[in-house]
């Protein structure tokens, strides 16, 4: 590159900083963040305990965006004075080059977050996730799939929390709602909605054959208070039942788990991890309320497309992505192509190029 299409790279550079800073609202983050240390300042912070966790968690969210962002802004000082002894120095040209492609490497992800402008995308998120036919094997698939959300949510630092769950008869789970709380939460997982495919040998196949296996994920967002959806009681049926999983002597002999069937609609919502009966129920509604909101924007979404003359895309039912492990080995997300032969990490985790795949796919 010249000095000159350097110079211009520097601007640009400059120029997307000062539209994340605007987007991201960076100026009122710093404002929140310096409330919440003067609030945990306060000699009698903990003595509310639940209080001063959602405080804390809350200052958390504040650094997972400004540390990242202020670093970016630095690099994008540190390259303009790099551009000035540019000016007086032209053995600096290599030095420049290599900088701008460390900072537009930079720059790409950060700026990833400037497609998560939906209504919801900063919200926390619900995950569910259910195994299909296949009995144990997609009982297993499941529990893999739950093992790579957990783990993209821990590399982000999000908090997580088991809201229900049922194990599988011999292995794996047959269902699960995880919630996961942390800074565009749901923008980053509103891409894995759909069903799951995995190919594999077997390991509860005595002899050894191929199995494929399938499970459905589904997304929607934790509504704010201020979201207000009007649910009839009288179109709900609320079941109580023993809870199946861990949480001590009284959650386990105590019809404390919750499910609520809302009538209309077929929907069902569950939740089992707190000790009172109230709390699940409380849980379990704010659960339906999402899940309610996120049924009708998108019939609605479904309706303008058609007056629009568009295809709409089908429901949550859809396969989006094969997960290959025997004969070859490879991830491919079928909605945008992208695809990888590294699937130990995919499962581990590291789903990032999926999402970034799909954001972008949908934004254009």
């Amino acid at each position: 590159m010249t000095f000159e299409e350097l110079s211009e790279a520097g601007k640009a550079a400059r120029a997307r900083l000062e539209h994340l800073g605007e987007f991201l609202k960076i100026a009122r983050k710093r404002e929140e963040m310096a409330a919440i240390e003067t609030k945990m300042a306060a000699a009698d912070f903990w003595d509310r305990k639940e209080d001063a966790q959602n405080t804390v968690a809350a200052l958390s969210s504040c650094r997972n965006l400004l540390e990242p962002y202020d670093r970016l802004a630095r690099e994008v000082e540190d390259f303009e004075v790099l551009l000035e002894l540019l000016a007086e120095d032209e053995t600096l040209l290599p030095e420049a080059e290599n900088a701008w492609l460390d900072l537009s490497r930079e720059l790409d992800e950060i700026e990833l977050l400037s497609f998560l402008s939906g209504k919801f995308d900063r919200n926390n998120v619900y995950l569910t996730i259910h195994a299909g036919a296949g009995g144990t094997e997609s009982c297993d698939w499941a529990s893999m799939l739950l093992r790579m959300y957990r783990r993209f949510g821990e590399r982000r630092g999000w908090k997580e929390s088991i809201i229900d769950m049922q194990p599988g008869e011999e292995a794996g789970i047959k269902s699960v709602t995880l919630e996961l709380d942390g800074e565009f939460a749901y923008g980053y997982l509103r891409s894995e909605k759909g069903v799951h495919r995995l190919v594999r040998i077997s390991p509860f196949d005595s002899n050894a054959r191929r199995h494929t296996s399938f499970v459905s994920v589904d997304i929607f967002p934790v509504l704010d208070d201020d979201i207000d959806i009007e649910i009839d009681e009288k179109d709900l049926r609320i079941d109580t039942y023993r809870s199946s999983g861990a949480g001590g002597q009284h959650v386990n002999t105590t019809d404390s788990a919750v499910r609520i069937t809302h009538i209309p609609t077929g929907t069902v919502v569950c939740c089992q991890n707190e000790r009172s009966q109230h709390k699940n129920r409380a849980t379990a509604m704010n659960m339906l309320k999402a899940k309610l909101y996120q049924l009708e924007e998108e019939k609605r979404r479904n309706e303008a497309d058609i007056l629009r003359g568009e295809k709409t895309e089908m429901g949550w039912g859809n396969q989006i992505r094969s997960y290959v492990l025997q004969p070859y080995q490879m991830v491919k997300d079928l909605r945008t192509g992208e695809e990888t032969g590294n699937t130990a990490a995919v499962l581990d985790g590291e789903i990032d190029r999926f999402i970034e795949a799909y954001l972008k796919a949908v934004s254009k």
